[in-house]
């Protein structure tokens, strides 16, 4: 037999391991260790930042006003915010799990099927209008819906976001109230606008007709006289009357001075009558030109008469001068131009008003294929902080309930509506000037 010495050895031994092998063991759990550790914190860090994250959605999904249901590649409500939740009058727990389309009605569901087919296909983000079925009836809502994607691009589902046009709609039909009550003031202030230069047009063709009518009125009335006197002597003649009485009657009622007046007061109511035609004649014009057909006109020629209506109306004494061209045609509605004339001259003599040694000068003149016509006073001018503003509806430098702001704002429409301008000249020492272009009619 042999001895022990002798076996064979099934392993290793402990005396088998040296130190510098249990240092390696040792150093290796440590290393297993502390990447456990680190592994359990990194999981412990993913782990609160997917609760920050659920808890946010929460918050969000709790606190848009907005619909949003985040959906499943089923269709089926994964999410949904509490806002739908509150729409449909669910729970959002027993909305989980239902399919989408079952809380709109039958086209709604259609046209969201449609999309959310074409999302899975083509992943094209879709937007139409859709009914969600409530409990007080069908509900419009402006729907949205875009795919969602994993980390490897795949579509895993949508979400689904939804305004309700409702509020919005109804806000709508409320600012277009408002519109429509804007537009018929601002209608109305124009009206009174016109009306207001009427009302200085009127005023001074009564003034300018009072003069000639009361002129005539006392020629007719002395011609009444005389009149008279003359039947007076021809009855004496035709009953016989001898030579002497006749004679003796002339002086008596003094036929000789009568007829001298006669001649005079028949020139007077002549020339007074001449006067009423005159205007009567400048008023078929003026209304004549009103039409809005486009007509080729002397344009000087209808400055004169809207200068002549405004120093009618305005008695200021302050008289137009005209300088420039005697005539320039161009084409255009004469009575619209007539209305920017007036009220640059307007505007003129209210700045001067009361002012001594006042002076309002229209200029004509033709620069390149365009007539220009300037109309600059020795007023105060306008500041150069109002300059950008004076065109503006409603901007008016006159005292409350003496201006509307309409008449430059509408007269700058009418000139862009010619194909002209209407602007304020370069500031000058005194006074302000207006500047109209206008296209002529045959630039050649």
């Amino acid at each position: 037999m042999t001895g022990t010495a002798d076996l064979p050895k099934d392993g290793p031994q402990d005396g088998d391991f040296s130190d510098a092998a249990w240092l390696n063991v040792l150093a290796a759990y440590d290393r297993t260790y502390t990447e456990l550790a680190s592994h359990h914190e990194q999981l412990e860090r993913q782990n609160r930042e997917l609760h920050q994250l659920r808890h946010f959605i929460a918050s969000i999904l709790g606190a848009v006003n907005d619909i949003m249901v985040v959906l499943g590649r089923d269709a089926r409500i994964e999410e949904a915010s509490a806002s739908f939740a509150a729409c449909v009058r669910q729970p959002v727990s027993a909305l989980t799990g239902t399919g989408v389309t079952a809380l709109f009605d039958s086209a709604s569901a259609a046209r969201l099927d449609t999309a959310l087919a074409d999302l899975r296909l083509q992943r094209n983000a879709a937007r139409f209008e859709a009914n969600v079925m409530t409990p007080d009836g069908p509900a419009p809502f402006d729907i949205a819906v875009s795919p969602r994607v994993n980390d490897r691009g795949r579509m895993i589902g949508a979400v689904l976001i939804g305004r309700p046009l409702g509020e919005l709609r109804a806000a709508y039909s409320d600012l277009e109230a408002s519109h429509k009550q804007l537009k018929d003031a601002q209608t109305q202030l124009v009206r009174n606008e016109k009306l207001a230069s009427l009302g200085r047009l009127l005023a001074g063709v009564a003034h300018e007709l009072n003069n000639p009518i009361s002129f005539v009125y006392a020629s007719t009335h002395a011609l009444e006289r005389y009149v008279g006197r003359f039947e007076t002597y021809f009855e004496r003649v035709q009953a016989g009357a001898s030579r002497d009485e006749l004679v003796a009657l002339r002086a008596e009622l003094k036929l000789e001075r009568d007829l001298k007046n006669l001649r005079e007061a028949i020139v007077g109511a002549r020339d007074g009558a001449e006067r009423v035609r005159d205007i009567v004649a400048d008023l078929r014009r003026l209304s004549a030109s009103g039409t809005g057909e486009r007509v080729v006109f002397d344009l000087v020629d209808t400055a004169r008469i809207a200068a002549r209506w405004v120093e009618r109306g305005s008695k200021s004494g302050i008289e137009t001068q005209f300088a420039g061209l005697p005539s320039l045609s161009v084409r255009g509605v004469p009575g619209h131009v007539q209305q920017i004339v007036m009220n640059l001259v307007q505007n003129a003599m209210d700045a001067m008003q009361g002012q001594d040694g006042a002076r309002l000068v229209i200029r004509i003149e033709r620069e390149g294929d365009r007539a220009v016509l300037s109309v600059a006073d020795t007023g105060p001018g306008v500041p150069e902080d109002q300059a950008a503003s004076i065109f503006d509806p409603f901007y008016t430098t006159k005292p409350v309930g003496q201006g509307t702001g309409l008449g430059l704002s509408i007269s700058h429409k009418i000139a862009e509506e010619h194909g002209g301008r209407l602007s304020l000249c370069p500031p000058t020492e005194t006074g302000a000037c207006f500047r109209l272009e206008l296209p002529m009619d045959d630039p050649q």
